[in-house]
């Protein structure tokens, strides 16, 4: 094994990924960024279950707990001559730009596109596993050391789901979005644990889970879909964990801390709206990047997804306390206020996580 430590990320796209099963993986060069972190850590020193809610879900983490290798198809392979989306969900359909590409060219960008998207939940996910371990250590509580612990587990399920599809799959890996990265970096290495409870519970996980279910419902392919069934699980009940902890944390903290607070997680979906432009595909077919991040963002079908991502964030800062006065004008600038009276996360719908795992045939 080869390791080569980074200052920041590389930007290159690999294709060609090696599979999990070809030799040649260990001589394949491992590439690190080191990131340092004022962690200050909590021993929990009263062992009791003080929320229900919490040690319920921690229980349905250990019951339906899923094997990447075991659960799902591997053998399964979608075609690499047909686009892995419907040409419907396609936001450039009419776009001078895109409608010159030869029908060879457009499978080829419909690729890098899905490629672009699924790197961006594995660096994502990558991220919320270093989180999450994070919180092991400086969550002030029993049960949300132990809730964080399995969530950490989930996690590294994720990664190596997302990581072997993309390897045999798809065969491209994209870099992390800059954008994505800056709130990772800010989450990381803020020493204050409610505000990674905040980045990665509320934000992160959130905007993660409605899209995992908008791939959900557009891939074409079999086994993407059933990965994406299965992480969605999983997030639904870190959502959840987020939401019912932080919900009687902020209700305690003074009213500057809770503007502070407020005006990060704003902030924070600022970012991530932002992070739904793969200019770097944009860029490697040639597009003027500008013009192409304006005819996506005005897109009828990007404004849908946005609809459908901060549906569930919005709801979620209101119940929380982090929907303040002095952010709601900012969240109605971005046309999302709206949200805020829908149903959140902290109305757990236990029949739906508590529903068996349901584990391919013999």
């Amino acid at each position: 094994m080869t390791l080569r430590f980074v200052d920041q990320p590389p930007r290159e796209v690999i294709e060609g990924l090696v599979p999990v099963s070809d030799p040649a993986r260990d001589v394949v060069e491992r590439i690190a960024e080191i990131f340092r972190t004022p962690l200050t850590g909590a021993y929990a020193w009263s062992y009791e279950d003080a929320d229900r809610k919490i040690r319920r879900l921690y229980e349905l983490g250990k019951q339906l707990g899923w094997n990447a290798a075991l659960d799902l198809d591997w053998a399964s392979s979608w075609p690499r001559t047909q686009a892995p989306i419907a040409e419907v969900f396609n936001p450039f359909v009419g776009y001078e730009p895109f409608e010159r590409m030869s029908e060879e060219e457009k499978l080829a960008f419909a690729w890098h596109q899905h490629a672009w998207t699924l790197s961006q939940f594995l660096h994502g996910e990558q991220g919320a596993l270093l989180v999450a371990s994070q919180l092991v250590s400086c969550a002030p509580t029993h049960e949300a050391k132990l809730y964080a612990a399995s969530q950490t587990f989930d996690e590294a399920r994720h990664v190596e789901a997302f990581g072997r599809y993309l390897r045999e799959k798809v065969g491209i890996l994209y870099p992390v979005n800059p954008h994505l990265k800056v709130l990772l970096d800010k989450i990381l290495t803020d020493p204050r644990w409610d505000l990674k409870f905040i980045g990665m519970q509320i934000i992160i996980e959130g905007l993660a889970l409605s899209a995992f279910q908008t791939l959900r419902m557009v891939t074409l392919d079999p086994l993407l879909h059933r990965i994406i069934e299965l992480v969605t699980r999983d997030e639904s009940r870190h959502v959840a964990f987020g939401v019912t902890y932080m919900e009687s944390f902020v209700r305690g903290l003074p009213r500057d801390e809770v503007e502070a607070r407020a005006r990060f997680a704003y902030e924070a979906c600022v970012v991530m709206r932002e992070r739904l432009v793969a200019t770097e595909v944009l860029e490697r077919f040639g597009w003027n990047v500008e013009e192409g991040r304006r005819i996506l963002l005005e897109s009828h079908v990007m404004e849908e997804f946005r609809r459908m991502l901060f549906q569930r964030i919005v709801p979620n800062l209101s119940r929380i306390g982090l929907l303040t006065d002095s952010v709601r004008p900012l969240y109605d600038a971005l046309g999302i206020l709206q949200f805020e009276n829908l149903v959140d996360d902290g109305v757990i719908d236990w029949a739906r996580l508590e529903a068996p795992l349901q584990r391919p045939a013999a």
